[in-house]
C-alpha cells in the first residue's frame, strides 16, 4: 500500500508530518457509520421495521435533499457538509475510504493540513451542490463522501500524473496490473462520465456528483499549483481499485 513517507513528494519537501487530515477524515467517517443505525451495530435502535425507520430519519436528517436544498431551505444548507460522513452502507464506506487512503495521503502533503482540509469539504459541497442543481425536484436523500473522494483523484491527477497505480480490474480476473495515474483515473472519470449520461435522480450511485467534483478537484489544482513545482518524476507505487 501507499507509504507517503517514501513517495518522491516527501523527499521533495523534506517532511514527516503525516496526513493527519487524511487519517481524521477516515477515523471520524468510520466512527460515525458504527454508532449510526445504518451499521447495524448499535442495539439502541432496535431491529427489524424499527431499524429500518431509524436509518429512513437517519439519512434524511443528514443526507442532502435536493428538493429541500435548491429551495434555500435554512435546515438544508448545511447538508452537503453532514452528507459528507454518512454512508449508505458497510461497501459503500469501505470503498470510499480506500480511495481517500490510497490518494488523500499524497494530495494533503503537497496542500498542507489546512489548505487539503478546506479542499476537501469545500469541493465535497460543490459536488453535492451540483448534483442538486441537476435533479432540483428529487426527494431522493444523497449521502456519501464519493464527491469530495473525487475531488481529491482529480488533484491527484493533475499533481502526480506520472505516479505508478496498482489497480485491480474485475474482467480481468482481478489480475494486478500498474499504470501511471493519469491512465488509471483518466479511465475512471470517463466511465463514471458516460453513467452520470443515463443515471437518473433514484436510488443509485449519483455519477453526477462523482463527475462535479473530479472536474472542480482538478481545476482547483491546475489554478492553484499551476505555477509552482509538480512531481514530474515517477513516485512510489500506490495500490485501490478501478473504482470507488
Amino acid at each position: 500500500m501507499i507509504d507517503w513517507r517514501g513517495t518522491a513528494l516527501g523527499a521533495y519537501r523534506g517532511v514527516r508530518t503525516g496526513p493527519a487530515v487524511t487519517y481524521g477524515l477516515i477515523a471520524a467517517c468510520c466512527l460515525l457509520f458504527i454508532v449510526s443505525p445504518v451499521s447495524g451495530l448499535n442495539p439502541s435502535y432496535g431491529t427489524g421495521d424499527e431499524l429500518l425507520s431509524a436509518q429512513s430519519a437517519y439519512f434524511r436528517r443528514w443526507g442532502v435533499v435536493p428538493a429541500e436544498l435548491m429551495r434555500g431551505d435554512p435546515g438544508a444548507l448545511l447538508t452537503p457538509f453532514t452528507a459528507l460522513f454518512v454512508h449508505g452502507g458497510w461497501l459503500h464506506l469501505l470503498g470510499n475510504m480506500l480511495f481517500l487512503w490510497v490518494f488523500g495521503a499524497m494530495a494533503e502533503e503537497r496542500m498542507g493540513h489546512a489548505e487539503f482540509a478546506l479542499f476537501y469539504l469545500g469541493t465535497g459541497y460543490v459536488a453535492l451542490l451540483g448534483y442538486a442543481a441537476a435533479h432540483a425536484d428529487s426527494e431522493q436523500t444523497l449521502v456519501g463522501a464519493s464527491g469530495a473522494i473525487s475531488a481529491v483523484l482529480g488533484a491527484f491527477l493533475f499533481l502526480f500524473p506520472r505516479s505508478r497505480v496498482t489497480s485491480l480490474f474485475p474482467f480481468l480476473f482481478f489480475l494486478p496490473l500498474r499504470f501511471p495515474a493519469w491512465a488509471v483515473l483518466v479511465f475512471w472519470f470517463t466511465l463514471q462520465w458516460l453513467a452520470a449520461r443515463t443515471a437518473g435522480a433514484g436510488p443509485g450511485v449519483a455519477y453526477l456528483a462523482h463527475v462535479v467534483g473530479f472536474s472542480v478537484g482538478f481545476l482547483y489544482a491546475w489554478v492553484r499549483f499551476r505555477g509552482g513545482d509538480r512531481v514530474k518524476t515517477p513516485a512510489a507505487a500506490t495500490e485501490g481499485d478501478s473504482q470507488p
